[in-house]
Order: C-alpha cells, then sequence, then structure tokens
C-alpha cells in the first residue's frame, strides 16, 4: 500500500538524518512525504537552511546541482537518475561562449533551468518569478536571456526599457501547448479563470488571467474567490490542487502538459535512496561549483 511505503520512508528519512525535498510536478504521494515541496530554487535555500547532513532532491538533474552548489557541505542524491530536463540540456558551455562573443556587451540572463557547467558562463541566475524584477534590477542595458525563448519573451514583454537577444530553446512540455487548446478549454469550463506559466508560448500566454510559477499560480487559485480554474502547467498542479482546495474545480489545460523527466520517479525510488540502494550522488569539482553559484548569488542580490 502506498501509505506503508510513505510511513516506512518518514520513519528511516528521521532515523538517517535525510532531508527529502519534492518539486511541485512531483506526485502527491512524493510531496505528502518531503520536508519542503515548492519551486526549484525555493527548494535550494530550503536545503541550506535543513539540519540534516543528506538531501534527497525529488526533481530532475539541475534542482540537485543546484542544491549541492548551495550547500556543498551536504550530501545530495537524486532520487532518479534518469530524471533529466530537456531545456536544461540545450545549450552547452561553448555554444553560449560563442554568442557571447556576438553580443559582447550583453549580459547573460541564465534561467534557473540550466546545468551548473552552463551556469558558469552566466552574470545572473532568475527563477519564472524575479525574472522580471531581476532584468530590471541589473545594471546592464542589453541582456542575452537563456535558454527559454517563451520565459524570454515574456520577461522582454514586461520589461521594454532594456535590449534582449533571445534563443530558441525552452520547456517542450509547455511549447507544445497551442492556443487552440486554451480556446477549447475556455469553451468547456467558460466561468474558470486560466492561469498560465510564462514558459508557454507567447499567443497562450496572452490568454491567460493570470501568469506566473508553479507556486505564484497555487497561491493564486487558493486565495482566488473564485471557484473554477484551467491550469495551464504540469498536470501535477492540477491534482495538488484538488486535494489543497477540494471545494473548488481545477480543470488542465491539456492532457498532455505531463513532463515526463519529473514523473519517472516514484515511492520506490525514495525508499531506496534512503537505503543506499538506488539514486545517484551529486558530485561538483569545487572550481565548478565555486563559478557556477557567482549567477546565483547575484540573483540573490537583486531579487532576494
Amino acid at each position: 500500500m502506498i501509505k506503508d511505503l510513505q510511513d516506512k520512508i518518514i520513519k528511516l528519512k528521521k532515523e538517517r538524518d535525510i532531508c527529502i525535498l519534492a518539486h511541485s510536478y512531483m506526485s502527491e504521494e512524493i510531496c505528502e512525504i518531503a520536508d519542503f515541496t515548492g519551486d526549484s530554487y525555493a527548494l535550494s535555500v530550503k536545503a541550506k537552511t535543513a539540519p540534516q547532513s543528506t538531501v534527497i532532491m525529488c526533481g530532475v538533474r539541475f534542482m540537485a546541482e543546484t542544491v549541492k552548489m548551495l550547500s556543498p557541505q551536504k550530501r545530495v542524491i537524486l532520487s532518479n537518475p534518469d530524471a533529466g530536463c530537456p531545456m536544461a540540456e540545450q545549450f552547452d558551455k561553448e555554444v553560449i561562449e560563442e554568442v557571447k562573443k556576438m553580443y559582447p556587451d550583453y549580459a547573460v540572463v541564465a534561467y534557473v533551468n540550466t546545468t551548473a557547467e552552463l551556469k558558469t558562463v552566466a552574470d545572473v541566475c532568475v527563477t519564472s518569478s524575479s525574472a522580471v524584477k531581476i532584468c530590471k534590477a541589473i545594471p546592464q542595458k542589453n541582456i542575452l536571456f537563456i535558454p527559454d525563448i517563451n520565459l524570454g519573451t515574456y520577461v522582454k514583454n514586461q520589461v521594454p526599457e532594456k535590449n534582449f537577444k533571445l534563443l530558441s530553446g525552452g520547456c517542450p512540455t509547455h511549447a507544445k501547448i497551442e492556443k487552440s487548446d486554451v480556446l477549447a478549454a475556455k469553451k468547456a469550463h467558460p466561468d474558470a479563470l486560466f492561469l498560465v506559466h510564462p514558459e508557454c508560448r507567447t499567443e497562450v500566454v496572452e490568454l491567460a488571467d493570470y501568469v506566473g510559477s508553479t507556486s505564484g499560480i497555487m497561491d493564486f487559485a487558493e486565495k482566488s474567490d473564485r471557484k473554477e480554474f484551467i491550469i495551464g502547467t504540469e498536470n501535477a498542479i492540477v491534482q495538488h490542487l484538488q486535494f489543497k482546495c477540494p471545494e473548488k474545480k481545477f480543470y488542465p489545460l491539456s492532457k498532455d502538459l505531463v513532463c515526463h523527466n519529473m514523473k519517472i520517479t516514484t515511492l520506490p525510488d525514495v525508499l531506496n535512496c534512503i537505503l543506499g540502494t538506488g539514486g545517484e550522488e551529486i558530485v561538483l569539482k569545487e572550481e565548478l561549483r565555486v563559478k557556477a553559484v557567482k549567477c546565483i548569488e547575484k540573483m540573490i542580490e537583486y531579487g532576494g
């Protein structure tokens, strides 16, 4: 039974001094046994202040790398070694270095959904919730935004006083959603507000009643006095909101809004990590870690 596994995990993590982090796109049964749930950067900050010596990240590789960058003294385990992020892996360091040569007066602003290696060539890092604030705050007028063209376009529209160069990268899960999907969902649920993640295409974002990060979407839906919502991000958020607000109705924008890299992690994976028979320990060379963490420190300086 699921509860039997959960009880065993909760017992063992306390005995073995382990903190479990679960990204919001994880399934409900995994979020229930986590010490903290939320967006990738928020989890990294929580890991830094958590007293436990070992951290299990139920998410994807770049998230575990970020935890290790901010907490080098801790043992960090990625719950499923095959859980990657297609967007984070779309560009490598060498490609961005060549682009920088073409635009030498542009600051490189990297979405947190990037590898540790790619962060070493970035001037500042951003999250989906802090990108607008940070791009406004940095002194540079010219910005090379990597890797997500959709989030970059959203930020560009919010910060018209800056010059942006965007690359053709992005989240394949969010990017596959089209305007027709939104129109169909609105027709099926005419009383529902449409809440969307800025990783979606511009024509999708333009139809939204609210645009924000996964945590922002959940917070908006929980606090709103409205009763019906169409959720334009990974369908796990629909499930979590159904548990949090059973008196409200939540509809997925599309049945295809599923991140298979997130869904690959299971409760037995987490248990195997605790038992030492699964997962992968994240190891970063100190030189790489020191270079990569600088852009995150800048993100904290400008965005809090």
